[in-house]
């Protein structure tokens, strides 16, 4: 599932693209309409699309959100098997494409999606998308401070805090099992026993796993592709994240896998051991 590093590549790659540029129309398969922006017709659609521009692209967390010059954004979350591609209006179609928006440069920006899980709203507002998503891991509010004070007396699996959006915007599966891989630390660590070496090493590592994926385009397991349709290169950096049954390039032990928060889990149960004691 495309992550920050994977939709921040997306986002710096249409940046470039398709500010200023004037949509002239959006179609939108009518099996998939109910599914991708629900409660809005395509008629609504229209009416918000046709004849604006694109003034601003930005991402927060796991969304790309499109500043329209009538006031409205357009929030777009890819999901599991989205995609967003530039791409000149005489290409034959997308792989599972969903839904087109007609640029008056005659190019589009299409939308595809095998299991279209992912989701569009449009709106006026966007503090209630503020106010479900926090610190990014690259922001400056993301500190160790803040991740001491987030972990504090914390039972919850360090896993499971960390995938949860309303603490920290942005890590998904993949990027979680590296940064924790890299901090030594084990998924399944209730999080109140770690210690301050190992919450400065946890910051230390969520930092700069996402730094060296947006640095090599985003990984590209299955379906995510950049703004050009290209796959990225981040996962043939992993450490750990399915690599299960193989070796742990640092001490040789196999890497493991198990369910946690509901997903798969990699880790190497020798260089990320359980914590002796309880921390407070």
């Amino acid at each position: 599932m495309p992550e920050l590093p994977e939709v921040e590549t997306i986002c710096r790659g249409l940046s470039s693209l398709i500010i200023g540029e004037v949509i002239e129309d959006v179609c939108v398969d009518p099996n998939t309409l109910g599914l991708l922006v629900k409660g809005s017709s395509l008629a609504d659609l229209k009416h918000v699309f046709t004849g604006s521009s694109i003034s601003r692209l930005e991402r927060r967390g796991k969304y790309l959100i499109f500043s329209l010059d009538n006031g409205f954004f357009w929030i777009a979350h890819l999901r599991m098997t989205g995609q967003i591609v530039w791409t000149a209006s005489t290409d034959p179609p997308l792989s599972y494409q969903r839904a087109v928006l007609s640029l008056k440069s005659g190019f589009d920006l299409r939308w595809a999606d095998l299991r279209k899980f992912g989701t569009w709203q449009i709106t006026k507002d966007l503090s209630e998308l503020d106010k479900k998503l926090g610190p990014e891991p690259l922001d400056k509010n993301f500190t160790v401070s803040y991740l001491r004070h987030l972990v504090k007396n914390r039972v919850t699996p360090i896993k499971s805090l960390l995938l949860d959006q309303r603490y920290i915007a942005g890590l998904g599966n993949i990027y979680v099992d590296e940064s924790l891989y890299q901090a030594r630390i084990r998924p399944d660590t209730p999080s109140g026993q770690l210690s301050r070496q190992a919450i400065g090493r946890l910051h230390k590592a969520c930092c700069s796993v996402i730094e060296l994926a947006i640095e090599h385009g985003g990984a590209s397991f299955s379906d995510y592709v950049d703004a050009h349709g290209h796959t990225g290169k981040a996962h043939m950096y992993v450490q750990v994240f399915r690599r299960e049954g193989k070796t742990c390039y640092q001490c040789g032990t196999v890497i493991k896998k198990i369910r946690l928060a509901g997903r798969g889990t990699h880790f190497c149960s020798f260089c990320q051991r359980a914590p002796r004691r309880h921390v407070s």
